[in-house]
């Protein structure tokens, strides 16, 4: 995709959606980044019902703690790998009051740092929380930006790495959520809605979907661990 094009997709998707946000709930950047763990392998939408009655009594790591793994087990039960999810948000709360004072830190080696956060879910924080114009590449994004043409890649990394030369600077804040929300409504994995594209004719691949829609492309290898959707 030559840069004109790719100014342009991003010039459509930002006149139809000007303030794209993450449909995760969440009412500060501490459940933020519980909601962010806990969306790894699983929706929104059930993360969102999930939490509902947790972040009522959850509001910070302290919080956490004094609900214990059990207690935060009983909340999360319908979330897929919970256990694990539950052993490493107690983890990441117990850093969190220890190292930091019981605030979730704005860089990005300090989030790393923490149980249960990789590269991705560190890149949803960063922008989410702090305004940062990273590219949290999830599976919607990476079959996107291969499908598209706009930043072909093997691996999350490589789109990642790709899309952040590619998109312009003025689109760069919001990009990743146009582009998950494009891929989640419209440039679905197995039945893409062709006819209702803004940017159909941008596409390098919109002419093999009405014989053959492509399957997800993105390898299982490189399923990040956390993310929108």
């Amino acid at each position: 995709m030559t840069p004109e094009q790719c100014t342009e997709l991003f010039a459509r998707l930002a006149a139809a959606n000007p303030e794209p946000e993450t449909e995760l709930l969440y009412h500060n950047t501490y459940q933020l980044l519980v909601a962010v763990i806990l969306s790894a392998q699983a929706t929104d939408v059930g993360v969102n019902k999930a939490t509902t009655q947790l972040f009522q009594i959850v509001q910070t790591p302290q919080d956490m703690l004094a609900l214990g793994e059990d207690g935060l087990k009983q909340h999360i039960r319908s979330i897929g790998l919970y256990p694990s999810k539950a052993r490493h948000i107690l983890a990441m709360s117990r850093l969190l009051v220890e190292r930091h004072k019981g605030q979730v830190p704005a860089s990005r080696a300090e989030l790393e740092a923490l149980p249960g956060v990789g590269r991705k879910t560190a890149n949803v924080v960063l922008n989410v929380a702090f305004g940062e114009p990273t590219m949290a590449v999830d599976t919607h994004i990476f079959r996107v930006a291969n499908r598209t043409g706009l930043a072909p890649g093997r691996t999350v990394r490589e789109v990642e790495d790709k899309l952040m030369t590619q998109v312009p600077e003025v689109y760069r804040q919001h990009a990743h959520h146009w582009l998950i929300l494009h891929g989640r409504y419209t440039c679905k994995a197995r039945k893409p809605l062709c006819e209702r594209c803004p940017i159909v004719d941008l596409c390098a691949s919109a002419s093999h979907f009405q014989t053959a829609p492509l399957a997800d492309p993105m390898p299982s290898a490189a399923t990040p661990r956390s993310g929108v959707r």
